[in-house]
């Protein structure tokens, strides 16, 4: 077995080195039953192009925004969960279900459920990072006003890699994939819908930096851009390379958008430019406070 091989075993057994991913650029209404309908459709069409894990994005069930969340809240399991647990199934695919407004013990929060081929949900990660923000002049927004952060740092395991996951405004902590990069994520993925202000000034920055960074991949879904929404979203879903190069990008409209991932590639990047072992651990580290 070789070095590459030996490092991508896990208990699936000996991983397979390339795998195709999709990103769901969704439209999201206010109708909770279309955009449920649109994700079925859109996903069994990933699927039908050969994508073994498909990404959905931020609120794909509900419009974005503080006055949306109580409105829309479901338990998990609930109506869209169990759907896209169903989707997964169905397609025999990895499902990263974009994140819902999820409501339990009386609170709130903006949640990723993640579902096996077999159906089975793998993680729910509850956004740790709340988006409350305000930059004069241009946008305030305030997350927490409404929602509660989560507390888990969530990773899946597949027979392709180990996939680290944050929702939006994670990203912006670089702390966080630097953790996952560590307990062997080799891609990260983060639903999020970032506006018309910090989309085109931080959006493929961050995605770019946390691949670069880390020696990863990075996925992001987006919500496709209605301008007549409350909340606009940027669009622009992306996939970044262990290079740092965007492989794959979405307009600003409902679309799905394809990336190969290669992992013999992210391999050979890390061989070339060695952070992992050059860094200095005797002098500076960074490391989860609770084992996840």
């Amino acid at each position: 077995m070789s070095g590459i091989a030996k490092a991508m075993s896990s208990k699936y057994g000996v991983r397979s080195l390339e795998f195709r991913l999709a990103v769901v650029q969704l439209h999201v209404s206010k109708v909770k039953a279309d955009n449920l309908s649109r994700a079925h459709n859109l996903v069994t069409e990933a699927a039908g192009q050969g994508a073994k894990i498909v990404v959905l994005p931020e609120c794909f069930n509900s419009p974005y925004g503080t006055g949306f969340f109580a409105e829309y809240a479901e338990k998990i399991p609930g109506e869209s969960t169990l759907l896209l647990s169903e989707i997964a199934k169905e397609n025999k695919i990895f499902l990263v279900g974009g994140s819902i407004p999820e409501e339990d013990r009386g609170k709130l929060y903006n949640t990723c459920s993640v579902f096996g081929p077999d159906g089975n949900l793998l993680i729910k990660h509850r956004k740790i990072h709340l988006f409350d923000i305000d930059v004069p002049g241009k946008i305030r927004f305030q997350e927490s006003e409404t929602l509660s952060p989560g507390s888990v740092l969530s990773m899946f395991d597949t027979p392709f890699c180990k996939v680290g996951v944050g929702i939006c405004y994670d990203m912006r902590f670089a702390e966080l994939a630097q953790i996952y990069a560590k307990k062997g994520c080799q891609l990260l993925v983060y639903p999020g819908a970032f506006n018309m202000t910090t989309g085109p000034a931080h959006w493929e920055l961050l995605q770019r930096g946390r691949a670069v960074d880390n020696q990863v991949y990075v996925a992001t879904a987006s919500p496709a851009r209605d301008e007549a929404a409350s909340y606009v979203a940027w669009g622009h879903s992306t996939v970044v390379n262990p290079w740092g190069e965007v492989i794959t990008k979405a307009g600003a409209q409902e679309e799905v958008v394809y990336a190969d991932i290669d992992l013999q590639y992210l391999a050979a990047v890390r061989q070339q430019i060695p952070i992992t072992t050059q860094r200095r651990n005797d002098l500076y580290t960074v490391s989860a406070v609770m084992d996840s």
